[in-house]
């Protein structure tokens, strides 16, 4: 019983010593950081494809995920999402705004 605990012991210590050499290798920042790069939105459209609204910079790219595969749709200035009152999210009513723009133009 007692080897088994302190096996469990030394994989749990190797996990940690392996995140703590990862985190150093990465200067400190962990993938949500604050670097030149953030997500501000996202959106579910089937099982496994989603809209994502990244912000580079002053500049907004909605870039649409599906399984091996990452397209840029838009580019635009940066700015703020409208506050909705009804309770839907922001991202997912301008998606809506531009989706029914350009079904409009067909």
């Amino acid at each position: 019983m007692l080897q088994s605990v302190l096996g469990l012991a030394l994989v749990i210590a190797v996990l940690f010593l392996a995140a703590y050499f990862l985190r150093r290798l990465n200067g400190g920042r962990g993938f949500g950081s604050n670097g030149p790069m953030r997500v501000v939105g996202g959106l579910i459209i089937g099982s496994r494809e989603r809209i994502v609204l990244v912000e580079v910079g002053d500049t907004w790219l909605v870039v649409g995920l599906v399984p091996g595969q990452i397209r840029t749709l838009h580019t635009l200035p940066k700015g703020e999402l409208p506050s909705t009152g009804d309770g839907e999210k922001p991202f997912s009513q301008w998606l809506k705004q531009v989706a029914e723009r350009k079904n409009e133009g067909r």
